[in-house]
Parts: C-alpha cells; sequence; structure tokens
C-alpha cells in the first residue's frame, strides 16, 4: 500500500485530488487542510508522497516543503507542488526549495495519477530506483 499525503485548503480539490488516487486500488489518501494540519498529521504514519498547495492559511506550501526538507525524518519523501500560482518564478522557487513536481491549476488529474504512481514505484517509466517504494 502507498500513502499519499494531500495538503489543500480546498476541499474540492482535496476531493478531486483523492479521487483520481482512488482509481488506483493500492494508494490510501489522508488529507490535510493547511501545513500545521500537515504537520500533526505526519508523524502518525508513514507516508510515501506529499502533494500540496502554496496558498494556504497558517503554514503555506512553500514553509512546509522548506521545513520538511531540513527534516531528517520527511526529507527524501517526494513532494509535489499544486497551485495556481504558475509564473516560471514561482516554479523555480518551489523546485529550488526541495519539491519534486510542480503542478499549475487546473490539470488533468489523470496526470497526477501518473505522477504519483511513477514516484511511488507503480509506473514504469517514472524517477525508478531514486524513489522506492
Amino acid at each position: 500500500m502507498t500513502t499519499v499525503l494531500i495538503v489543500e485548503d480546498s476541499p474540492t480539490m482535496r476531493s478531486l485530488l483523492a479521487t483520481a488516487l482512488e482509481t488506483a486500488g493500492d494508494i490510501v489518501v489522508r488529507e490535510a487542510s493547511s501545513g500545521f494540519d500537515a504537520l500533526r498529521l505526519l508523524p502518525r504514519e508513514k507516508i510515501d508522497l506529499i502533494a500540496t498547495d502554496i496558498n494556504m492559511p497558517d503554514i503555506n506550501g512553500l514553509e512546509l516543503i522548506s521545513y520538511l526538507r531540513r527534516s531528517e525524518r520527511y526529507a527524501k519523501i517526494p513532494l509535489f507542488i499544486i497551485s495556481t500560482e504558475g509564473s516560471e518564478q514561482d516554479r523555480a522557487r518551489g523546485l529550488a526549495l526541495g519539491a519534486d513536481e510542480y503542478l499549475v491549476k487546473p490539470f488533468e488529474p489523470e496526470l497526477f495519477l501518473n505522477l504519483v504512481l511513477a514516484y511511488t514505484g507503480h509506473g514504469q517509466d517514472g524517477p525508478d530506483a531514486e524513489h522506492p517504494a
């Protein structure tokens, strides 16, 4: 089983992403409505991938990524940014902080699912051994 944490303040977007992942069958989805909620949830179980929005209340996505990349426990978890912020500067900043992928809303749910599968070892053309399941 693969566990994906979706950190997104929009219930509609969380639901859309969770539904896309549930089609894979062996993915468990955990949801957090803010970076603070994500930090409370993370120690409770093994998370294999995190997808986070940028603009959220309390701890935003960039702050969350910065914290996770400095943490020995969470530094190697694949991280995706999902955001309406689509400028090249925003993308470069997110990737420089340590995000593995940067998806600009709106995007096709199938793209998200395929990237999750690739990074968690389920895809055939993904980052392979760099991100083992």
